[in-house]
């Protein structure tokens, strides 16, 4: 079976295990039938009595994941390991089972898919709320990315498992649809478009479109419906014209595929240009496919001098291959009412840019391999999970360009680059003391975004610079976490001359005394957590004045070393000096939020940003310092509740401990004398009011949820 599209319209129609059975073996043919037969009735066995949502045998999926991945993989192993992907982790089986079974490499795929844990479960929610569900899904996909360092074909057993969950969603709740459908979207479909599995890529998008937009996608498949019968007409007449003026320039080994633009990419085009489905102009593509690389570009000079171009529309993917391996010539031109998509490449390129990495083990191609490179650069050991979790997600998901180096050097950079992601594209070193960018031969900014064919040259100094303020400006995961790396060598290093500071301030000790004191406590390592923790403080300032209390009695007899408090509008200051007064540097102007230090001079405390360029010189020359931090804003706010109660005993009682339950303090309660409306003022934290809200009126009927701090006393829920 050739053609991916019916075989997949197959695919959603099989609810039946010997329909399943028949499909997987047609597809399997050239396999060890034995084999095959071996894994199906082992899997059969280890799941039976299992059910999905929808109501099916459940064994009916591993064997439908093991036909999708027949249609990329002649490999045995990879077939029965998509069969048993769900054995270990769902049945009473063990690895050591599948291995005496099946043998290593069997057990090796298995073990990669079940590492990846039910991401079902788990399943994704927006990035902006870090909580453990994030956390969980952010595990499961590094875990599913590190298991596919070790062997790529985990992860194309993976795509094809995550396809057939799509093709099934619909027996599941409309939020799970929605998480799963999300996470598809962006982590899924981009994986496979890294490994340049277009196939695979465009059915995950259109899937997931149609699950978290509906009626977007309903009405670009109603346009399209009602439109088909004209837009095929419109592709098969310029199809007729290229194929007579082909043959007539003397190619003749050739093969020309139309399609209608498939529907997520429609979407996209929409969105990017505010335009409606009735505007877009390039909604139809051909796809011209010949024998050898040369005739690629005959073919383009032919359709270009036989219909008028639109030259920003040209890019030459086959002199310079995309990092998935994609190569084509691609072109639009004019004919006549109609702007139409012209893609050009030999046959080895349509098998790898259909089949991506997949095709390179079924075929032996003359084309371009997909670079894998991106995955040793997500393993990142010392990240937070979520951090990890949305650079992963910015170095899939993303449109290309390419750039040179002087000596002509490509680099491959997303869309939005910078001369500094450049510069760390080239090697960490020369992004650390980057300097200076020159682009096209003229001097600019190292944050000068970068546009496709820029020539860029980086100038470095001689020591690294950190920039930590331009870490968000950054698109590169490569460049950002290097940077960020960077930054924090640096703010430890000046941490610990700051705790250094802060300690010989309250000592009055010179400085080499007082590292000789640290050292002996073996407090080195952790000497710059003073800076941020007052209770770290006072505990190494009791430690050391002990210490100097019990070697020089007398002269340390009547200095007190206890730590007071001092506090001046929004910020602490904790010192044993007296202290009168507090001003904010002229030279940073230090906001609420940003990380601060304190300069203390003639019982006055001068507050600067901690990386302040005056802060840093100020630390290094050993001036005196004291702790300081922001007083913590009260975040605990009135509210008035009026709700509408039943008129039974009880119910306000219920409603007292329900609030009790979300730690809501009661200030006052006012019963209606003829009515069921109850009023009560409250006192809630900021930070819990959407849960507090949204569970209230979950349960009960809110009439008004008001902040007393409202001069007009409006509804602020």
């Amino acid at each position: 079976m050739d053609n991916f599209s019916l075989f997949i319209d197959k695919i959603k129609k099989i609810n039946d295990l010997e329909e399943a059975k028949k499909t997987l073996f047609e597809v399997c043919a050239s396999f060890d039938k034995q084999k095959i037969n071996e894994a199906l009735e082992f899997a059969i066995v280890a799941h039976l009595g299992q059910y999905r949502k929808s109501g099916e045998e459940y064994v009916i999926h591993p064997i439908l994941v093991a036909s999708i991945t027949s249609f990329f993989s002649d490999n045995e192993d990879m077939i029965i390991a998509a069969l048993l992907h769900d054995v270990v982790e769902d049945t009473k089986y063990e690895f050591k089972d599948i291995f005496l079974k099946f043998g290593a490499n069997v057990a090796h795929l298995v073990e990669g898919l079940t590492k990846i844990t039910d991401i079902r479960a788990n399943s994704l929610i927006p990035s902006t709320k870090i909580d453990e569900k994030l956390a969980k899904s952010a595990m499961t996909f590094r875990n599913m990315l590190i298991s596919s360092i070790k062997d790529i074909r985990v992860l194309v057993i993976k795509l094809c498992d995550r396809l057939h969950n799509m093709l099934t969603l619909d027996a599941l709740r409309e939020d799970k649809q929605k998480r799963i459908a999300e996470e598809t979207i962006l982590v899924y479909a981009p994986i496979a478009h890294r490994l340049g599995i277009a196939t695979l890529k465009k059915y995950l998008e259109d899937l997931s479109f149609k699950y978290l937009l509906p009626s977007e996608y309903q009405k670009i498949d109603k346009f399209i419906k009602e439109n088909k019968e004209d837009l095929t007409l419109r592709l098969n007449n310029f199809i007729s014209k290229v194929e007579v003026l082909l043959s007539k320039e003397g190619i003749s080994d050739f093969e020309i595929k139309g399609r209608i633009k498939h529907y997520y990419s429609i979407y996209l085009k929409m969105q990017r240009k505010g335009i409606s489905i009735e505007e877009v102009l390039d909604l139809l593509a051909i796809r011209v496919i010949v024998k050898e690389k040369i005739e690629c570009y005959e073919s383009f000079g032919v359709i270009h001098l036989n219909f008028r171009p639109l030259i920003s529309r040209f890019k030459d993917y086959i002199a310079i291959p995309k990092e998935n391996g994609y190569q084509t010539l691609h072109t639009s031109v004019f004919d006549e009412t109609n702007v139409i998509e012209v893609q050009i490449r030999t046959y080895d390129m349509d098998k790898n840019a259909e089949y991506g990495i997949a095709a390179h083990w079924k075929y032996k191609l003359d084309s371009a391999s997909p670079n894998t490179d991106w995955l040793n650069n997500l393993t990142f050991e010392n990240e937070k999970i979520e951090d990890f979790y949305e650079l992963a997600k910015n170095d899939l998901f993303r449109e290309d360009i390419i750039v040179y180096s002087p000596k002509f050097d490509t680099y491959t950079l997303p869309v939005g680059a910078t001369a500094l992601d450049f510069a760390y594209a080239v090697h960490t070193d020369i992004g650390n003391k980057a300097k200076e960018a020159y682009i096209n031969k003229e001097k600019a900014s190292l944050l000068t975004t970068l546009k496709n064919g820029d020539i860029v040259r980086i100038v470095t100094d001689e020591k690294e610079i950190p920039r930590c303020s331009w870490i968000d400006a950054l698109k590169t995961s490569k460049a950002k976490v290097a940077a960020k790396h960077l930054c924090n060598q640096r703010i430890k290093e000046v941490e610990n001359d700051i705790a250094l500071n802060i300690l010989k301030t309250i000592f009055d000790l010179d400085i080499f005394k007082l590292k000789a004191i640290i050292k002996s406590h073996y407090l080195c390592s952790k000497i710059h957590k003073i800076v941020e923790d007052k209770n770290f403080l006072t505990d190494v300032v009791n430690k050391i004045s002990k210490t100097i209390k019990s070697k020089e009695k007398l002269k340390h007899l009547f200095k007190s070393y206890t730590l007071k408090e001092y506090m001046f509008d929004n910020i602490k200051v904790l010192s044993n000096k007296s202290i009168n007064d507090i001003e904010f540097s002229f030279c940073c102007h230090p906001k609420r939020g940003d990380e601060i230090v304190g300069f203390l001079e003639n019982k006055k405390v001068t507050i600067h940003h901690k990386l302040c360029s005056t802060a840093v010189d100020l630390i290094k020359a050993r001036e005196n310092m004291v702790y300081v931090e922001w007083i913590e804003e009260n975040t605990i706010s009135k509210y008035l509740i009026i709700v509408n109660l039943q008129n039974k005993k009880g119910e306000l009682a219920k409603f007292v401990s329900e609030l009790a339950k979300l730690d809501v303090s009661i200030a006052s309660i006012e019963l209606g004398v003829n009515s069921d409306f109850c009023k009560v003022e409250v006192e809630i934290d900021e930070k819990k009011l959407d849960k507090v809200s949204t569970k209230l009126k979950q349960t009960y009927h809110i009439i008004e949820f008001t902040s007393q701090k409202d001069a007009y006393n409006g509804k602020v829920k």
